[in-house]
């Protein structure tokens, strides 16, 4: 009976933790799951909640408890107050961020208030604070508050009210005997006891995969590498990791700017020291478009079976529009190309892409109006943090202004509204000499939503002979992504018409490919692997590359443009398209290396192209190359 007491004694020593801090753990653990639930989509019926969400968050919470042990009896009464006010701060104003704008918080959230100036927070206070908010989650929260108040003074309430005083103590004693005799307390004890170990063990076990992640991408030294980590689970939640209650949602975006803020440290810096020794404006009106998610083999003008690119090869045919054939992007990731692109780092240098000038501040530094039209990057709440890795040095309020003279300020459902913006806003502050950049929405998923109803042509019916192998479902798909690829086309030809009577030259290339059910793969968007073979590369890091040159700028410069014509069918990454930009600018800076400039005769055709840091594409091996189409059917 000793060693079984002693037993008992033992595993009920495990719900110490708990007792001594049970309403900290009770309406911690309440907390926690209240806003697991208020933040489900509404529109979303197969939403659900993390789905370790009840054991982990018992484990977190058994460990801070075990921690406030370390604490004396009545310093730790004052810890537990502070932890509290932290918790639902924290959850209140992720509730918040959920009910206004229907993301919890990140790191674009944090990087704007950081950017909030007092007025700024005055009126946002005004414009979103009201009674209405009440009957949101956040009410249930003020109520949760409201209860955990009073339980926490009930035994103040106690000790001060005569009902209390005037129950005998002999009668609560009898009652407790009658309930608690020595061997209903050992069992309950024991009972008690098993079950609290039990259940941290499995906990422990089914939050281990979670903590693991956790602490990789604390342990991680830049937002890029952040960003890459957590893409490689993208589309496999049981593995990608949870920040899954506020807490941890505050600890990431703090993480995620403190990285971020090394790098805007040093492209500020090396900002300062950016130097133009001359330029003679060669090109006056330099545009660059960046579409986004472009396989280049569901473009008509490279070879796909669907028309998806009329307006091109209508200009190619003219002689205006030149396509180049073999290009690839360093990444299959948009804002670890932006950085590629927007450096005049190149793969294999020594230094970090932010110790080398960005290209719109050296264009600026020229003499040239910069502007810069996005329908991605703007500095917004409802941001992952794949979109504030790409656009935070963009957003960035110091170097924005050092690279761009002009930007728009609102997004667009489809890329359409980029034109207009251009139209209204922008167009009439162009100068004598002007670099464009336009940055579309092009063929992000969902792409369904990147085509105006009336301007989609395909339908799933149409592929049902030439793709037999993929069902109905996936047939609508396919066709979504090549209404996208066509309204794409239908955008560019209409950036270039606005220009097709100036002096002008227009580079066209998206960010990287794209998968829509290839061949035999089954799977849309990209692969994160760190594994790269060709049929990856192929379809997510090839891509279409194209150069306008408007009949005025061939006439003025057909020099250019027999450079144009000599390097169509050169090798190219798209890390080195600034130095190519500066070229055509006329721009003379130490920044500037002829080498990596694809129209020089200088050219260093043959440099490693490395993709994701890692492979190189011209020595993968090709022979396992799969057909995009199954082989067609026999007619009987």
């Amino acid at each position: 009976m000793k060693i079984f007491t002693k037993i008992a004694h033992i595993f009920y020593s495990i719900l110490t933790p708990i007792r001594a801090n049970r309403s900290f753990f009770i309406f911690m653990y309440l907390l926690g799951i209240l806003v697991a639930y208020e933040e489900l989509p509404v529109n979303n019926p197969n939403a659900k909640v993390y789905d370790n969400l009840i054991p982990e968050l018992f484990l977190d919470l058994y460990l801070v408890s075990l921690l406030l042990m370390v604490f004396k009896r009545q310093i730790r009464r004052w810890v537990r107050l502070v932890l509290y006010f932290i918790a639902y701060s924290i959850s209140l104003i992720d509730l918040f961020c959920w009910e206004k704008f229907q993301t919890t918080i990140n790191p674009s959230i944090l990087l704007l208030i950081g950017e909030t100036n007092s007025k700024e927070a005055n009126e946002f206070l005004s414009s979103y604070i009201s009674i209405d908010i009440l009957f949101s989650g956040i009410g249930w929260i003020l109520i949760l508050i409201l209860i955990n108040i009073i339980t926490g003074l009930f035994p103040f309430i106690k000790r001060h009210l005569s009902i209390f005083r005037k129950i005998k103590k002999r009668d609560s004693i009898h009652c407790f005997k009658i309930m608690a005799n020595k061997k209903s307390l050992l069992f309950v004890k024991t009972f008690s006891g098993l079950i609290c170990t039990f259940f941290l063990i499995f906990s422990a076990i089914s939050s281990a995969h979670n903590k693991e992640m956790m602490y990789r991408i604390f342990s991680l030294h830049t937002i890029g590498a952040v960003e890459h980590e957590m893409s490689l689970y993208q589309r496999q939640p049981e593995k990608e990791t949870q920040f899954y209650i506020p807490p941890y949602r505050l600890a990431f975006a703090i993480f995620s700017n403190k990285l971020a803020s090394h790098q805007i440290s040093q492209l500020i810096a090396t900002k300062g020291k950016v130097w133009v020794d001359s330029c003679s404006y060669t090109s006056p009106n330099i545009i660059l478009i960046i579409g986004e998610s472009y396989s280049k083999h569901h473009s008509h003008q490279y070879g796909y079976f669907m028309p998806t690119t009329p307006h091109q090869e209508a200009l190619q045919k003219q002689g205006l529009l030149t396509p180049f054939s073999d290009v690839v992007s360093p990444y299959n990731l948009t804002s670890f190309v932006f950085k590629n692109i927007f450096s005049l780092q190149v793969v294999g240098d020594k230094k970090d892409w932010c110790d080398y000038p960005l290209f719109p501040e050296v264009f600026r530094k020229a003499g040239y109006h910069v502007t810069f039209i996005t329908n991605q990057f703007l500095p917004r709440a409802k941001q992952a943090v794949y979109d504030f890795s790409g656009g935070f040095f963009l957003n960035h309020p110091e170097l924005s202004d050092a690279m761009f003279d002009n930007r728009n300020s609102r997004l667009y459902k489809y890329d359409a509204g980029l034109l207009h913006d251009y139209d209204c806003f922008q167009k009439q502050y162009n100068t004598d000499h002007n670099l464009i950049l336009f940055h579309l929405m092009g063929q992000h998923v969902n792409y369904e939503q990147r085509t105006p109803e009336k301007a989609k042509h395909f339908k799933a019916d149409d592929y049902k002979n030439i793709r037999y192998d993929l069902n109905k479902k996936r047939r609508k798909i396919l066709s979504d992504y090549d209404n996208a690829v066509l309204y794409n086309d239908s955008i560019v030809y209409q950036i270039i018409k606005r220009f097709q009577d100036k002096d002008a030259i227009i580079i066209y290339m998206p960010d990287h490919g794209e998968e829509c059910y290839e061949g035999n793969r089954g799977f849309i968007c990209r692969n994160h692997s760190a594994d790269i073979d060709y049929n990856l590369a192929r379809f997510e890091f090839e891509i279409p590359f194209w150069i306008y040159t408007s009949p005025a700028y061939k006439a003025k410069h057909h020099d250019i443009y027999k450079q144009i014509i000599a390097a169509k069918n050169k090798k190219f990454m798209t890390d080195a398209l600034p130095h190519m930009l500066l070229y055509l600018g006329g721009i003379h800076t130490i920044y500037y290396r002829d080498k990596y400039n694809i129209l020089s005769k200088n050219y260093q055709e043959n440099r490693p192209r490395i993709l994701k840091g890692t492979t190189d594409y011209d020595k993968l091996d090709r022979t396992k190359a799969i057909r995009q189409i199954p082989l067609q059917k026999k007619r009987k």
